[in-house]
């Protein structure tokens, strides 16, 4: 199929759904730009549902999670004291409310083509398609802030302020939206997509997807008790012998370096922008001294417990996750200034494996160019094959393969960098506690963990910090001027205390780094 470009018009149907508070943006009768919305079909509004999802989730969202897991830090050599809210963390309704706002912008796309006028059934699998999206990007939403708007969302004008659901009601209907939208692909009803800027038409992959993000849905789950476990453990048992994706999940609507709008956005907010010139947070995000202690197998002998396992372990994906300062990644102590311990006068930024993938660039015009067209990661094969692995580990009498789906999923990782040498890192790891699929039920979940945690480093590393906070691992220190542990949760953004006042939850500061009813509903226990 013919890539979508995205051009300004497509873009400007985004704007129907911009504005600043709940109330607005669930608004989509507006349109600056004189396009009515009757006109806008689920051709044009599914393209941009994925796009602007996926450029949140690439943006900010990736810097939030980068930091609070210590895999990045803040370049203190040239800004001084950088991410103080990050590393304390002091969480605020400002702190990083720019990822509610344009999530939740985006999902109203998706809700749009769901609810589409659709006498003919021209758009069932357009539909199907936005089922699925949507939940992959309610359940992130849901992760972060627990309750949210839900059911009475998305209604434009007959509802400017939609009442909070609970977090697992929430994953029951998304869940009930994953099985539905199978059944929509199963049906054969409507066309082809000709905008799937995914798998281009392709139901099976929708399907196999489908089932994968429903898998990561009850995992989240595996902590909660009672009628909870009853009900994760029935829908459990409907996946076992289901097919799951086998690739990575991409969204690409036709990303080039022809200007910065169609840069994926990624690159656009890392790397360069379209001239060339280096893009804005370029600078200012390198790689944290704990992730490069790690992928350099711990060379100064650090006696902290935490680095133990890595002792001598080189991996081989370093010199593709982030560039190499003297052979290897050089990364700044988060919290700490020039002059103070782990404070190199050089430091390591992303890499190719992250900003390209697989491809290695000759010119800086040829590394734009690359970057610029990159796709979207909306999954990554390694995590499709994490979750797997996790499955077989805890539900043995379901799922099966444990030890052949976590090794699939580090050289699935390897792959994904254009990395060379996971046999030989396989074998060096295969007997270490906590990194290796050896010892006891406890250190492979940790291995799992561990190596989600690597493989999903500036690629999809809220994933990670989901599964910190429901498992404990991957164990990471904090910044040295932290005065609060890693947050369960954020803070519902100054948008929603405006806009829907009378519904959204009063949450403090205090609330957000203990366990209580405001955690999200599967990290409570």
């Amino acid at each position: 199929m013919k890539n979508i470009k995205i051009t300004t018009a497509i873009l400007s149907i985004s704007m129907l759904f911009a504005s600043v508070s709940c109330d607005r943006y669930l608004d989509i009768n507006e349109d600056p730009n004189n396009i009515s919305i009757d006109k806008v079909t689920p051709n044009e509004l599914l393209p941009v549902g994925i796009t602007s999802t996926y450029a949140k989730q690439s943006q900010t969202l990736n810097r939030f999670a980068s930091v609070v897991m210590n895999s990045t830090a803040g370049n203190s050599l040239v800004y001084g004291a950088p991410f103080i809210d990050d590393y304390k963390p002091n969480v605020s309704n400002t702190f990083y409310n720019d990822v509610w706002d344009n999530i939740f912008r985006g999902i109203a796309n998706f809700e749009k083509v769901i609810t589409y006028n659709d006498p003919g059934n021209q758009y069932v699998q357009h539909k199907a398609i936005a089922k699925i999206m949507k939940a992959n990007y309610v359940q992130i939403l849901t992760d972060l802030y627990g309750d949210m708007p839900y059911s009475q969302a998305f209604k434009g004008q007959d509802n400017l302020t939609p009442k909070y659901d609970k977090g697992e009601d929430i994953y029951k209907a998304s869940i009930a939206d994953i099985d539905n939208a199978i059944e929509l692909f199963e049906s054969g009803l409507g066309d082809t997509p000709t905008s799937d800027i995914v798998f281009h038409g392709d139901n099976d992959k929708w399907i196999a997807f489908a089932n994968t993000l429903k898998l990561r849905f009850l995992l989240r789950m595996s902590n909660v008790t009672g009628d909870l476990a009853a009900y994760r453990d029935q829908k459990l048992a409907s996946l076992s012998g289901a097919d799951f994706i086998d690739e990575d999940v991409l969204e690409n609507p036709g990303y080039s370096a022809a200007n910065d709008a169609q840069q994926n956005p990624f690159t656009n907010f890392y790397v360069y922008v379209s001239s060339g010139t280096r893009a804005a947070n370029y600078s200012i995000n390198v790689a944290s001294e704990h992730m490069a202690i790690v992928l350099n197998g711990n060379p100064g002998g650090d006696s902290r417990p935490v680095y133990q396992k890595f002792n001598t372990i080189v991996d081989g994906r370093r010199s593709r996750m982030f560039t190499l300062v003297g052979g290897e990644v050089s990364g700044i102590r988060q919290g700490n200034l020039p002059g103070q311990p782990g404070v190199p006068t050089a430091i390591s930024r992303f890499n190719y494996g992250i900003t390209i993938g697989a491809g290695t660039p000759t010119t800086t015009r040829e590394y734009v160019e690359m970057a610029s067209a990159k796709s979207g990661c909306i999954m990554t094969r390694a995590e499709s094959k994490f979750l797997q692995a996790e499955a077989a580990l805890r539900y043995p009498s379901l799922f099966s393969n444990a030890a052949g789906n976590f090794t699939t999923a580090v050289t699935a990782s390897y792959s994904f960098f254009g990395a060379s040498g996971s046999a030989a890192y396989l074998t060096a790891i295969q007997n270490v506690a906590g990194l290796g699929w050896t010892g006891t039920d406890a250190n492979k979940l940790e291995a799992i963990m561990t190596q989600k945690w690597i493989a999903l480093t500036g690629v999809n590393p809220e994933q990670s910090f989901f599964d910190y906070t429901r498992t404990g691992f991957p164990v990471t220190p904090l910044a040295t001027i932290a005065s609060n542990p890693k947050p369960n949760r954020l803070i519902y953004p100054l948008s929603e205390y405006i806009g829907n006042a009378s519904n959204v939850p009063a949450i403090s500061n205090a609330d957000v780094f203990s366990k209580n009813q405001f955690t999200p509903f599967w990290a409570r226990n």
